[in-house]
């Protein structure tokens, strides 16, 4: 699954939306604590209220949201694991019946409950249904033919949602002309926030892969490995912070701990052109032939491929890992690098890292930025002074 492709079922998720059919609804409803279902309701969507088709889309939109392997995560099911995720979640797609489709779903949330309980009420939906994608390719701005012939991706969608407890306020009636005190102590379901869930089936070059699940975190870098392992049974992933780190550790057993900006720089842009010139549709990555090439390209001293082959087994376990170009390297055109000092929060693009150096000024290390204009600061003009 790449980037295009999440991004086209997020924009489907609209209410009214021609390319996008949602058939049925599940909401069930866990206590703190418990290991067991308080409450569910299973109706199809059509039958919901607008109001609240409105929230459920805007919640569905929110968890499909985010960087693909910080946010999103493209799993693969487990061979082996006894009650599978994997056939439960694909009789559930394919099944006819709204009421076995249900029951599926409910099998799932004990699955979620088994020697786990949740600290706060939790509300876990499911939705089922239908996408539609031309088999042309166009671009996404432009509207459906009918003429387009198109392909049907059959879904389920489910999303974790947590509550919290209404703040205690004072109203002002309007009829009565006197102020009240609330006192509704239902839960607010946080719609707006959800704390993970997935999407099944993924999907690659518009075809279903039944042997994947796409998996959403409710944070940054942050899957939740007990969910991905005994409630999916899908097989751990690899962050985009610890992809980095991974990259990290494998320059500075080549190069040594310490590398000045401008061939830091050198390495970001290497990679940024392995990126760019990247022509095929999965993501490019690199292996060890790759990080001999660009870290001698980029000026690293005594790199062999027995010094980085030793790398990559040490650091990875592994000398055929390979790693996610996109994932090593901070954001190319925007200030993703961050310098901090006690005195000084710097932030660099990485194709600008060339310009910053560290120096020896009168016995001190000092930071020093090659700028092509004045620096102004509080509209002060700073002097120019020659060292």
């Amino acid at each position: 699954m790449i980037k295009k492709e999440v991004a086209h079922i997020r924009k489907q998720f609209k209410l009214d939306h021609e390319m996008l059919h949602l058939h049925d609804i599940l909401n069930v409803y866990i206590m703190k604590g418990s290991e067991e279902i308080y409450h569910y309701e299973c109706q199809p969507f059509a039958l919901v209220d607008r109001e609240k088709q409105e929230l459920y889309m805007l919640n569905f939109k929110k968890l499909l949201t985010g960087e693909l392997d910080q946010k999103l995560f493209e799993l693969k099911f487990q061979e082996e694991a006894e009650d599978p995720t994997r056939v439960l979640l694909h009789q559930g797609m394919v099944t006819g019946d709204p009421e076995e489709w249900m029951n599926l779903m409910l099998h799932l949330v004990e699955k979620m409950l088994t020697d786990y309980t949740y600290e706060r009420d939790t509300v876990v939906t499911f939705v089922r249904g239908h996408y539609y994608r031309p088999t042309k390719s166009r671009n996404d701005e432009a509207e459906a033919s009918e003429k387009d012939e198109m392909f049907s991706h059959p879904f389920i969608l489910c999303t974790v949602n947590s509550t919290e407890q209404q703040r205690k306020s004072l109203l002002f009636d309007y009829v009565e002309r006197e102020f009240k005190y609330n006192v509704n102590v239902d839960p607010i379901i946080k719609l707006s926030t959800p704390e993970q869930g997935f999407l099944y089936p993924s999907v690659t070059d518009n075809v279903s892969d039944v042997n994947r699940v796409l998996y959403c975190a409710g944070k940054i870098n942050e899957p939740d490995a007990r969910f991905i392992a005994q409630v999916l049974n899908a097989e751990r992933t690899v962050t985009a912070l610890e992809e980095r780190e991974i990259f990290e550790e494998i320059v500075r057993e080549v190069a040594g701990e310490q590398l000045d900006a401008a061939t830091l720089a050198c390495v970001y842009e290497e990679i940024h052109q392995v990126i760019e010139n990247h022509e095929e549709e999965e993501p490019p990555k690199l292996d060890y032939r790759d990080m001999e090439q660009l870290l001698t390209a980029s000026g690293v001293e005594n790199v062999t491929t027995e010094k980085v082959e030793e790398a990559f087994r040490a650091v990875a376990d592994d000398k055929n890992y390979e790693l996610k170009a996109s994932s090593v390297i901070p954001k190319f055109n925007s200030k993703s690098i961050k310098i901090q000092t006690k005195v000084a929060s710097i932030a660099v693009s990485p194709q600008d890292l060339k310009y910053v150096k560290q120096v020896n000024y009168r016995g001190k290390r000092c930071i020093l930025i090659e700028v092509d204009e004045d620096v102004i600061i509080e509209g002060f003009t700073l002097n120019t002074e020659t060292l």
